[in-house]
């Protein structure tokens, strides 16, 4: 029985409700599970042949662990490319939201849009919300919204910057006294506290907040959406929306949202089916109800010191799973429609972000560590903490497995005394690679698929011609660069247990150079591993470089490939050939159109701080 007849049997257990869901996480967790014994008896079947020798055993328990994060990638894509071609209900099916078709009824709910930043570009963070709150005046509907920018900067001269631009832009406005500015001199608990600080003097006055980051942008309909869609569902405590890239001049941005933008769309609405009320937060571009977050979300201090105790600092997915042990339901709508990002324009920014993110993720540790701190957490909220560790416990395995594979061989050739000529892989170790290899990339060209079979999608991405020119170079740049990150997140796993941390600052979101020596000097490690896996396999498994070619070539081009990707001229040729082009692109959205209008406000420093009236009462300070 294929993966789509077990769905439909998962769903025929129950109508609507806990017996249909059981069901599809019972089919989920069979169809991983089983992939997973099957894979693990293949690479044993594979060590087999000469006997399992110590080292062999324990790569193989190294795969278990390293396994389950690709494989529930893989049935995620494969549940949502189905479901999004084989059933016609299937945003209902997925979602089970009521008001999916409402787009004409009033907005009366009071919501605040709320940015909390820090030490952002002041000019990016104005553009970005008055192309918010445009879009949503176009509407029509804007009446029931305010808009909030909620600074923690700690830098004063852009902290004066930051002011005086709001009140430009506030003065130059129609409806000004919804435009609220509020800065906190001292950020006690960075985000986590400003959004407190928010909910705590401000709350009472709204029903529901929209959350945005520095660089994110809604348009005014996905946002009427996400309200009318909460006040269908009076159960949902948060509705996450899916967040697609901006048009990017940068190459590294265009291939790297390229194919994020292909993958997402099966990948998420196949963890949607499965998930259902007990999903994901990703901490911005999402709509809260903010009675249900202040009673229920508030995050303890985790014991121990920084860098995995103290503040939270991945906030939003601990607060999804409290949100849901409060009896509310957290949502995803995996739908393109009108919720934007940007992404990193470089390697250096990309992994910087990146190992933020993985610092994060691993305080969840310190949360299994101390039952207390999630006592009620419900099974699958703890699932979803899980995950999100097992997003960079993956890599540090990964290399175990090499450098015990190499081991082994070089303990081959030592029994030998010579190379191993036939280290290559049999036709069943073939089998294996290429099932592994398939499973890895499956988000990826499922997506691509998903496009090539919708007319209206291929035509927005400027053909299929483009589509496969663009899809071929971003999965020789994923291969590229997956090596990279995997040991740059290896290391700093590793080193976290060791006191290393790394800092939570404002990002680096413009386009820049980047030069061979700044590549050189955070990339050494990924050339000198490349160097030595290279040298080794040369000496003891020849046969074997075919296969670890993508692994090595990704290491030893580091460099190379973090210059060359930053290059102005590249993003410039791929622009002009719409090469990795996404749809937003040739048909830019009313809400991204307004970004390009130019801020066209008083330098900071010509508006002195004592002109400057408070702009939130007493609430400034």
């Amino acid at each position: 029985m294929d993966a789509s007849h077990l769905m439909i049997s998962a769903e025929r257990e129950g109508a609507k409700g806990p017996a249909s869901l059981r069901g599809r996480r019972a089919v989920f967790a069979g169809l991983v599970a089983g992939t997973i014994v099957g894979l693990l008896s293949a690479l044993a079947f594979v060590f087999a042949r000469d006997g399992l020798t110590g080292i062999e055993i324990t790569m193989v328990t190294v795969f278990a662990l390293n396994t389950p994060w690709m494989v529930i990638g893989f049935w995620n894509a494969v549940i949502g490319f189905s479901l999004l071609h084989f059933r016609r209900d299937w945003l209902k099916r997925v979602t089970d939201l009521e008001g999916l078709d409402d787009t004409h009824s009033p907005v009366t709910a009071r919501t605040a849009i709320v940015m909390p930043v820090f030490n952002e570009d002041p000019a990016l963070v104005i553009r970005n919300l008055r192309a918010v709150t445009d879009s949503l005046d176009a509407t029509g509907k804007s009446d029931s919204f305010d808009i909030f920018l909620l600074s923690d900067t700690s830098d004063p001269a852009i902290a004066a910057e930051e002011r005086a631009l709001f009140e430009n832009w506030r003065d130059g406005n129609t409806r000004p006294d919804r435009l609220h500015y509020r800065r906190r001199e001292e950020n006690s608990r960075q985000k986590v506290g400003n959004i407190e600080d928010f909910c705590e003097r401000w709350g009472d006055g709204f029903e529901h907040m929209i959350v945005l980051d520095a660089d994110s942008v809604m348009s005014g309909d996905a946002i009427l959406r996400l309200v009318r869609l909460m006040r269908h569902n009076p159960k949902v405590g948060i509705l996450q929306t899916l967040v697609t890239g901006m048009p990017a001049s940068s190459g590294f941005a265009r291939l790297f949202q390229f194919g994020m933008r292909h993958g997402m769309r099966s990948y998420t609405t196949g963890s949607a089916w499965w998930q259902g009320p007990d999903g994901p937060y990703w901490g911005h571009n999402a709509i809260i109800r903010i009675a249900a977050f202040r009673a229920h979300c508030r995050l303890p201090e985790l014991p121990g010191t920084r860098p995995l105790g103290g503040e939270i600092l991945s906030h939003d997915q601990v607060e999804a799973v409290f949100m849901r042990r409060g009896g509310y339901e957290v949502r995803v709508l995996p739908l393109e429609d009108g919720s934007y990002e940007e992404n990193p324009t470089n390697l250096p920014d990309f992994l910087t972000r990146d190992l933020r993110w993985c610092q994060g993720n691993m305080q969840y540790l310190k949360l299994f560590r101390h039952p207390s701190l999630i006592r009620g957490v419900r099974p699958m909220g703890r699932v979803q903490l899980l995950l999100a560790i097992m997003m960079y416990t993956g890599a540090p395995f990964w290399f175990a497995f090499m450098g015990l594979g190499l081991v082994d061989l070089h303990l081959g050739a030592t029994s030998t005394g010579h190379a191993l000529p036939n280290a290559g892989l049999p036709g069943f170790g073939l089998g294996l690679f290429v099932a592994v290899m398939t499973m890895t990339f499956a988000p990826k060209l499922l997506g691509v698929l998903d496009i090539a079979l919708r007319k209206d999608a291929r035509r927005s991405y400027g053909g299929l011609p483009r589509i496969l020119a663009g899809t071929l170079c971003e999965l020789i740049f994923s291969m590229l660069i997956s090596p990279v990150a995997a040991l740059a997140q290896t290391i700093f796993v590793v080193g976290l247990f060791f006191g290393k941390r790394i800092r939570w600052d404002a990002q680096q979101r413009d386009d820049r150079r980047v030069t061979l020596r700044e590549a050189a000097a955070g990339l050494w490690p990924q050339t000198l591993l490349g160097a030595a896996f290279l040298t080794a396999l040369v000496e003891i498994a020849p046969q074997v470089l075919p296969w670890a070619a993508p692994v090595i070539c990704g290491l030893l081009l580091a460099v190379p490939v973090a210059a060359v990707t930053a290059l102005p001229g590249l993003g410039r040729a791929m622009q002009r050939t719409r090469l990795c082009a996404i749809p937003e692109e040739a048909a830019v959205p009313e809400a991204l159109r307004r970004i390009e209008e130019p801020v066209s406000l008083a330098p900071a420093e010509s508006v002195p701080a004592a002109e400057m009236r408070p702009l939130m009462g007493s609430e400034n300070a």
